[in-house]
C-alpha cells in the first residue's frame, strides 16, 4: 500500500555487510588496476593523484554531513509529531466529557480504541490497517460534532472539543505523511553508497601507483564509512531498525485513559 525504497527489504546489519563488501572489493580493484598502470609506465610520475583522491575524500565527507542532516532532521520531526499527536488525543479524551451523554461516553470510547492504533509498528499490513480504521474513527468522532454542532451552534464548550478533535485529524495526515513519504531520497542514499564506494577504490587506485597500502588503514576507512551509510539508513527506517522513534508518550496515554469498553 504505501512505497518501499530500495533497501527497505534488507535488514540493517545486512547493509553494513553488503556495503563493506563492495566498498573492500573496489580498493581491491582500485589497488590493482593501480599496480598494473604503474608496471606499464614505471617512469611515470604519480601526479595528482594523491590531491584528488583527498579532494573526492573531502567531498565524501561534505555530502555524509548533508545526509546524516536530512535524516536526523526527519527523525526528530517523527518523534515530535509523536509527542504532539498525544497531546491532542489526550485533550480531546478530556473536552469530549463536556458534550451530552451518551455522546460522550461514546466519543471516550472510540478515543480509547484510537490511540492504540496510532502507535508505529513494523508490520506494513497491520500499519495499514490501523491507518484505515483511524480514519474510520476520525468520521465518526467528526459526525458526532456536526450533530451536536447543528444542535447547538453557539456552544463554546463544543467549539472548544471541536477545535482539539480538528487538531487529532490534522496531526494522523500530518504523521502518516512523515513516516510513509517524507524520507531521505532514495536517488541521495545510492548515490552516497556509489560514491563512498568509489572513493574506496580512488584510494585503492592512489596506493597502487606507490606500491603501498595499508590493510589496516583500508578496512577502518570502510568500518567508519559503513557505518555513517548505515546510520543514515537506519535513521530513515521509520517502522524498524535499531534507531526507532518512542512511541512512550502513546503508550502513556493509553495507559491513561484504559481500553475501550467491549
Amino acid at each position: 500500500m504505501y512505497p518501499q525504497q530500495l533497501l527497505d527489504p534488507l535488514p540493517i546489519p545486512l547493509v553494513f555487510v553488503l556495503f563493506a563488501i563492495v566498498a573492500l572489493a573496489t580498493y581491491e580493484a582500485g589497488y590493482r588496476i593501480g599496480l598494473w598502470h604503474q608496471s606499464r609506465t614505471p617512469d611515470e610520475k604519480e601526479g595528482p593523484t594523491g590531491v584528488i583522491v583527498g579532494s573526492i575524500i573531502a567531498l565524501m565527507a561534505f555530502l555524509l554531513a548533508v545526509t546524516m542532516g536530512m535524516a536526523s532532521d526527519r527523525f526528530d520531526t517523527r518523534r515530535s509529531l509523536v509527542l504532539q499527536e498525544a497531546n491532542s488525543i489526550g485533550t480531546t479524551y478530556l473536552r469530549a466529557g463536556y458534550l451530552p451523554e451518551p455522546v460522550s461516553s461514546q466519543a471516550r470510547n472510540l478515543l480509547r480504541e484510537y490511540v492504540p492504533l496510532r502507535i508505529t509498528t513494523a508490520d506494513r499490513d497491520l500499519l495499514a490497517a490501523n491507518y484505515a480504521r483511524s480514519v474510520e474513527i476520525q468520521g465518526a468522532l467528526w459526525s458526532q460534532a456536526e450533530t451536536l454542532a447543528k444542535a447547538s451552534p453557539d456552544s463554546e464548550t463544543l467549539a472548544l472539543y471541536i477545535e482539539s478533535l480538528n487538531d487529532t485529524i490534522d496531526l494522523h495526515e500530518t504523521r502518516v505523511t512523515a513516516i510513509v513519504y517524507a524520507r531521505v531520497p532514495e536517488t541521495v542514499v545510492l548515490l552516497l553508497i556509489v560514491g563512498a564506494a568509489l572513493t574506496l577504490g580512488m584510494v585503492g587506485y592512489s596506493a597502487g601507483l606507490t606500491r603501498r597500502r595499508s590493510v589496516i588503514t583500508a578496512v577502518v576507512l570502510v568500518i567508519v564509512l559503513g557505518a555513517v551509510i548505515t546510520l543514515v539508513v537506519d535513521l530513515d527506517r521509520p517502522r524498524d531498525g535499531f534507531l526507532q522513534v518512542s512511541q512512550q508518550p502513546l503508550l502513556d496515554l493509553q495507559a491513561q485513559i484504559g481500553a475501550p469498553a467491549p
